[in-house]
């Protein structure tokens, strides 16, 4: 008898695994969990690395192993603290290029800073773009992320980046808990901006999609001015790629409930969670809250509403692909 799809799939992992000839993993200090369980999808030993501080604060980084000739992989989301994150990230790169690596690819599950990827207003920077100027510019030669804030901040390097998308494995939780091809399920774009993503979940869900048209007085504050779409009567699923202090989608969630929604679910990627946002929500009407895990969640953040998805076998899976020269973009063929 022949192999199935699944079996096939699981065999070219293994293979992929005993080919990792000339790689190496290496992890900051943003996410080390995350970056212990890529290691063990990949079935690789994180690189040994040692991270201290001189007395007035300032970051030193010194790697203890040789990384000449290899193909180098670093781990390291700019979450908060981002500032000392970025840092600690400059400086590895600047490590590993002095080295001697062959190739330095940055693996940030998670990319800071992005928010500011347009000039709105006079005098405002482009941080996103400042950002990517300084990680190549320290030697970053190719990028992997996940749900970028902007599809235009792929552009703002002058290197190969691959974009990685974190909604399939929300998906296919929402598909565990039975919510495919229901009548009664909507997904909920939070903004316009968002469209593109609630509308490839709700092709995945076999599903329809409404859109919250909202105003930001000023940050983390909005007010929500229409929404369009079929809501009534439904299970409402927000989808965004972070969720930071939470008032977006709480008010959203309460524009809804208002309106006539049944039930309201989000999800998002990126749990940035700032100023007790799950504790927000848990107090709020949502009923779920759904993220990945490409940020770590403190433990004072765990609430019972809240359930965290692993991205590692999608962040392991990409890194084998571009080390072996193989395609990442068919990881997502059923994703548009």
């Amino acid at each position: 008898m022949g192999s199935t799809v699944a079996e096939q799939e699981v065999e070219e992992r293994n293979v992929n695994k005993r080919n990792l000839r000339g790689m190496k993993l290496f992890a900051g200090n943003a996410n080390v969990a995350l970056a212990n369980r890529v290691a063990d999808y990949l079935g690789i030993q994180l690189g040994q690395m040692t991270t201290s501080r001189f007395a007035d604060g300032e970051i030193q980084i010194k790697i203890e192993e040789s990384a000449r000739g290899n193909d180098v992989f670093i781990i390291q989301p700019t979450c908060s603290p981002t500032n000392d994150n970025l840092m600690e990230l400059m400086i590895m790169l600047d490590a590993f290029r002095r080295a001697s690596a062959s190739k330095i690819t940055v693996v940030m599950p998670y990319y800071g800073y992005a928010r500011q990827d347009k000039k709105i207003k006079p005098r405002e920077p482009i941080t996103a773009r400042l950002v990517a100027d300084m990680i190549t510019m320290a030697g970053a030669q190719r990028i992997l992320a996940i749900d970028l804030h902007a599809d235009q901040i792929q552009g703002f390097f002058n290197c190969p980046v691959d974009h990685l998308y974190g909604g399939p494995i929300i998906g296919n939780h929402l598909i565990a808990q039975g919510l495919k091809g229901r009548e009664d399920v909507v997904i909920v774009s939070p903004d316009v901006a968002g469209v593109g993503r609630a509308k490839a979940l709700a092709e995945m869900l076999h599903t329809s999609f409404v859109v919250i048209a909202k105003r930001r007085p000023r940050p983390n504050h909005v007010e929500v001015v229409e929404i369009v779409g079929e809501y009534k009567d439904k299970i409402c699923i927000f989808i965004d790629d972070m969720i930071d202090t939470g008032g977006s989608i709480i008010g959203g969630a309460n524009a809804l409930l208002e309106r006539g929604a049944k039930d309201v679910i989000a999800t998002c990627t990126h749990p940035v969670f700032s100023r007790n946002a799950t504790h927000r929500m848990q107090e709020s009407a949502i009923s779920q809250i759904i993220s990945l895990d490409t940020i770590p969640i403190h433990e004072d953040q765990i609430v019972p509403k809240l359930t965290i998805l692993e991205s590692a076998p999608l962040i392991g899976e990409a890194i084998s692909r571009i080390h072996l020269n193989q395609s990442v973009s068919s990881l997502f063929h059923d994703w548009r």
